[in-house]
């Protein structure tokens, strides 16, 4: 035999040329082509027992690695996802949040008059329960502080009180001892506002009347004209503001002011902000921008954040900030915000709630996708719990005023945004919103 070349086989005792291997050999008896096939029997016998062990432990660890992706949360993609139960808004309060699946959040917040009971944030968690405590509204007493003054009783209304007050006091807290003479709209002290009645006499009897917005005072042979002020007349009536901002009583009549930076509008009574940045009525300097406020104006020049390790960022444009390149596996890095955008709003004061302020969406190049899914958050300046982060569709988030806020006072607060794609992170948006709030309510 040559190597593992199959065997020349003959039963003569000729000696002969093999023609397929080109060599010569003799024929070998009976008992030696018996031990060669039965040579050959084994070595067929040991590969197949060779085949048949490497199939099974091929087919056993098949087995093991479909057992270990069976256990895995993400294998069965058509399973439901985890919900948990639905929350409905408490009595006299409002609910934010339409989504009850892991990780999702509802806020609860009461109406003016309530005190929220119970936790204002449940999250869902992953065995289908709320986190904290079922929320409700107290009513909260508006006669607890004892409002009413020198004896007077505190009479419980809705969202209001009123004081019942005892005899020679009046006032909306029973502050003021009762006047006999005159009432409280007349001008009695001022020559300004005094004139003397038109008289004449008809049928030997003298008939005197005033000019309008003044009233007859004193006797029939003393008498005189004082002048009526509106603006006490409307305030005592309970009929609103008879002008917005303030009422200037004047001899027989009334004007509105409006405060500085304001102007009067055409009905006489309102007051509209004068936006100085785009009247050109500002001084800002080069370099930095104009931002309209109630009744003024702010030189702004927003700075990007401070580099710190392989982090730095560079200014895009006056309210923006990006970040530089990150280098390779640097992961503090790819965590920090790849832009920092600066916006400021001007609100009124006791802006009625809840309001929507300020909506954060992504933006996609053209001819690139976009990320699959989208996380936004309330990142610092809600200690207060003043404000709310809630989705309004599948890519933007909004951030709501849940509290009224009185001015004048600048509150600011930052909001994010995260991307993912697959699951996996891909980049952070920063948003800071400045909130300039006026101290008046117009």
């Amino acid at each position: 035999l040559m190597n593992s070349a199959p065997p020349c086989i003959c039963l003569c005792k000729v000696s002969f040329l093999c023609p397929l291997y080109n060599y010569t050999t003799t024929c070998m008896d009976k008992h030696q082509v018996v031990g060669l096939l039965r040579q050959m029997e084994k070595f067929l016998k040991g590969q197949e027992i060779r085949f048949t062990e490497g199939l099974r432990i091929m087919k056993s660890k098949l087995a093991s690695l479909q057992s270990s992706a069976s256990k895995l949360p993400q294998a069965d993609q058509s399973a439901a996802p985890t919900t948990c139960p639905s929350l409905e808004a408490p009595a006299h309060g409002t609910k934010f949040g339409s989504k009850y699946f892991v990780g999702h959040e509802v806020h609860f917040t009461c109406s003016q008059g309530y005190q929220l009971v119970g936790s204002p944030t449940r999250v869902c968690r992953d065995n289908g329960t709320w986190t904290g405590v079922g929320a409700a509204c107290k009513d909260v007493s508006e006669c607890a502080s004892n409002p009413c003054q020198n004896g007077g009783t505190c009479v419980e209304g809705i969202n209001q009180y009123k004081c019942t007050c005892p005899q020679n006091w009046s006032g909306s807290h029973c502050q003021d001892q009762t006047q006999t003479a005159p009432p409280e709209w007349s001008v009695m002290n001022d020559p300004a506002f005094s004139r003397r009645p038109r008289c004449a006499q008809v049928n030997q009897a003298q008939h005197c009347s005033c000019d309008a917005g003044f009233h007859m005072s004193g006797t029939s042979d003393n008498s005189i004209c004082q002048d009526v002020n509106e603006c006490e007349v409307y305030r005592l009536d309970q009929g609103g503001k008879l002008c917005v901002h303030q009422c200037v009583n004047v001899p027989g009549s009334y004007h509105c002011s409006c405060p500085s930076g304001y102007k009067l509008l055409p009905d006489g009574r309102s007051c509209e902000d004068v936006d100085e940045c785009l009247s050109q009525k500002h001084n800002c300097s080069r370099g930095t921008s104009c931002v309209n406020t109630g009744g003024g104006f702010q030189c702004v020049n927003p700075e990007c954040p401070h580099s710190h390790g392989n982090i730095s960022y560079v200014k895009t444009s006056p309210f923006q900030c990006e970040r530089n390149p990150c280098p390779r596996n640097r992961r503090p890095c790819h965590l920090a915000p790849k832009t920092v955008s600066f916006h400021y709003l001007f609100l009124p004061s006791n802006l009625q709630t809840p309001a929507t302020l300020f909506r954060m969406a992504t933006a996609t190049a053209p001819g690139r996708t976009g990320p699959d899914s989208l996380r936004f958050g309330i990142a610092s300046g809600n200690s207060r719990g003043m404000f709310v982060m809630q989705r309004s569709d599948r890519q933007t988030g909004e951030l709501i005023l849940v509290q009224q806020l009185s001015g004048p006072q600048e509150i600011s607060v930052d909001v994010d945004m995260s991307e993912y794609t697959d699951r996996t992170f891909q980049a952070k948006h920063v948003a800071r919103v400045n909130i300039l709030v006026s101290p008046y309510n117009f």
